[in-house]
């Protein structure tokens, strides 16, 4: 139920047809990963790259962007921003949009904000409005690595593609250590994850999702 590719995850994007039955989980790496780029090169690659990969989504499909804003030299980046312009243009409907908390309301956080975007669009999908869920999710999750996506947050859009859209496979480029290929398992969905990284592909080919007997927790097989 689960392939990994290890390859530049654009390139493969590129050589990919429409992925029909498929919807998509991105969550787009920062400008520090990027050393030679300015700050508006960055954006620049990061709405293109957005037009990609909402390109490969069949109509039936959604595309889920999951970012957390950074700051850079004291000015804040909103990346649900880019994320829309990319959207604008390349003709998809914003179905919703959702903030994860990554601490507790109320603390205060230095650097990145307290919580995450989570984005949902799509060009063919009708929502069933009796399936609405909370825009604001209380808690991310557990994190299987420091840049990783939290378990609760993996499995709410596993569960959405699983219960509101008729695919039945989540493609995540950029998988790192694969999280959300294990959430799309966990909801009996097939997951195919494209990560440069050999160590981190390796890891995504092992990582799944289990019960400690009170919550559910990452487990590497």
């Amino acid at each position: 139920m689960r392939t990994i590719y290890c390859t530049d995850a654009i390139e493969w994007m590129k050589a990919s047809p429409i992925l029909t039955g498929c919807s998509i989980v991105a969550s787009m790496p920062d400008v520090s990963e990027f050393p030679k780029f300015s700050l508006d090169e960055w954006k620049v690659w990061f709405i293109q790259t957005a037009c990609l990969i909402m390109s490969r989504c069949p109509d039936e499909g959604v595309i889920l962007f999951y970012q957390t804003d950074i700051k850079v030299d004291g000015i804040w980046l909103d990346k649900a921003y880019l994320c829309q312009k990319a959207a604008e243009s390349s003709g998809h409907s914003l179905l919703w949009h959702k903030l994860v908390c990554r601490v507790p309301a109320g603390v205060i956080t230095f650097g990145k904000p307290s919580y995450t975007h989570l984005l949902c669009f799509s060009k063919g999908l009708s929502l069933d409005l009796s399936k609405s869920t909370a825009d604001i999710i209380p808690e991310i999750g557990e994190k299987t690595w420091q840049r990783g996506m939290g378990l609760k947050a993996c499995l709410f859009m596993a569960q959405f593609v699983a219960e509101q859209t008729n695919t039945k496979t989540i493609v995540h480029p950029f998988c790192g250590e694969g999280s959300m290929l294990a959430a799309a398992n966990f909801m009996n969905l097939r997951a195919i994850g494209i990560e440069r990284s050999q160590k981190r592909a390796a890891r995504a080919d092992r990582i799944n999702i289990a019960s400690d007997g009170s919550s559910w927790v990452w487990r590497e097989t």
